[in-house]
């Protein structure tokens, strides 16, 4: 059953009489302080809250980043005007469109605070996926204009000068992503975000790309005209890999992707509660930093509506609890066989290839 339609259910146990009231207190306390060293919730209003926390937190993230990433970009910046290196080049733009990826992504956990409406029912979590996609474009093209750049220096070669400072700015662009990708990442993760994650990658792609700023100053040291221009086709390759991995996790995140242990852990956690007899299809998706699924379960055809539904809704419970990042799940109850298949009228409905097998009849809980 959904868990805003649910949300009206006793976690106190059976409904206590007017005599036990002490007792009915004492029971809710100890299970709301339960639910404080285990964090999670059934309402809608607090699964809102847990929503914009965590975007606050994305904010929050994206704000620090930006500042140290816009310090480093300007530190290297100006040494690259003063020094002429391609390579060094290669690594400020990188990081300056680092360092703006912080705009899609913000405007995107902005919009995942909305609230659903009867337009998009799912809410606007979707957002942070597209931000994930302008992030994949920015990544292509700050790789090209590297790849660029290099070539054009190789073809016309020039004296980086000002080699110590070359050194010095690539060794601040080193630690400065590093510490945003390290930020960015555990953030990311904590809170579910793939683009973030993905952000992350990309800012610590960007601070071996800085390490490599290094040789072709050392290069250029040792009179090899070359040296530069080649690390910066070296970048490119390395802008080239975190873009690989960036958009296999953005695509997965598009296309519902999750970690099929998860799946696992559901259907072991329904098979574990009490009156279920079975499980069929488990799905999740991602809906912005969240988890929401649907779920069938198998309980016995001779329970009542009352009774299956409260099977249900500790299927349900039992998910939240069991699965991180679970929000809310669909618990649909099939009931054992019965002589007759309540599905048949709908079995015509679905293509050849894809019409279920005969199985447990479902109810209509």
């Amino acid at each position: 059953m959904d868990g805003k339609l649910h949300a009206h259910h006793d976690h106190g146990g059976p409904a206590r009489t007017k005599r036990l009231k002490p007792l009915k207190r004492l029971e809710r306390l100890r299970h709301r302080l339960a639910h404080l060293l285990t964090p999670h919730s059934h309402e809608a209003g607090a699964t809102v809250d847990s929503a914009m926390e965590t975007s606050r937190e994305g904010m929050r993230t994206l704000w620090i980043s930006l500042v140290v990433l816009g310090v480093t970009t300007v530190v290297q910046a100006v040494i690259v005007a003063l020094s002429g290196s391609v390579a060094l080049l290669g690594d400020t733009v990188h990081n300056a469109a680092d360092a703006l990826t912080a705009v899609p992504l913000g405007i995107a956990f902005l919009l995942g605070r909305r609230a659903a409406d009867r337009r998009y029912t799912y809410g606007y979590g979707r957002a942070e996926d597209l931000a994930g996609v302008l992030i994949v474009a920015t990544i292509a093209a700050s790789a090209v204009l590297a790849a660029w750049t290099a070539v054009d220096r190789l073809l016309h070669p020039r004296d980086v000068t000002h080699l110590w400072a070359v050194s010095g700015a690539a060794l601040a662009g080193f630690a400065g992503n590093e510490w945003v990708a390290r930020y960015r990442i555990r953030t990311g993760r904590r809170i579910g975000s793939a683009a973030l994650v993905a952000d992350g990658l990309h800012a610590r792609t960007d601070g071996f790309t800085s390490l490599a700023v290094l040789l072709g100053a050392g290069g250029a040291a040792l009179g090899w005209r070359a040296a530069d221009p080649v690390v910066g086709l070296l970048i490119t390759l390395a802008i080239l890999m975190v873009l690989k991995d960036a958009a296999r996790e953005v695509y997965r995140r598009l296309m519902d992707s999750v970690d099929p242990e998860l799946v696992a852990t559901a259907h072991a956690t329904l098979r574990g509660v009490d009156g279920v007899l079975g499980t069929g299809q488990v799905r999740m998706r991602w809906i912005g930093h969240a988890l929401r699924a649907e779920a069938d379960i198998v309980v016995d055809a001779r329970l009542t509506v009352v009774e299956a539904h409260r099977i249900a809704v500790a299927a349900e419970h039992a998910l939240i609890h069991a699965v991180p990042r679970l929000t809310a799940a669909t618990v649909h109850t099939d009931h054992t066989a019965v002589e007759d298949d309540p599905h048949a009228t709908l079995h015509h409905h679905a293509p050849p290839a894809r019409r279920p097998a005969p199985g447990p009849a479902r109810s209509s809980g």
